[in-house]
C-alpha cells in the first residue's frame, strides 16, 4: 500500500488538511508521523514534530541563533 504525504496548515489548536494524505514528516528527525498520531507542531514555523524530544531540539537550535 502506497502512503501519501499530507500537506497541512498548522493552527494553534488544530490543523487544516490542504492535501489529503496518511502522514507528515517530522522537521527534526524526518520520521513519518501518522495524522492520527500528530500532537506536536509549531504554528509560526509551520513544522510538525514526532515527539517532545524533537520540539526541544528545535527550540534549542532556534535559541542559539
Amino acid at each position: 500500500m502506497n502512503k501519501k504525504k499530507a500537506k497541512l496548515i498548522f493552527k494553534h489548536n488544530s490543523f487544516d488538511i490542504i492535501e489529503e494524505g496518511d502522514y507528515v514528516v517530522c522537521a527534526v528527525s524526518n520520521r513519518q508521523i501518522k495524522l492520527k498520531d500528530l500532537n506536536y507542531w509549531n504554528v509560526e514555523l509551520q513544522e510538525a514534530y514526532f515527539s517532545p524530544k524533537e520540539v526541544n531540539e528545535r527550540l534549542r537550535k532556534l535559541q542559539k541563533k
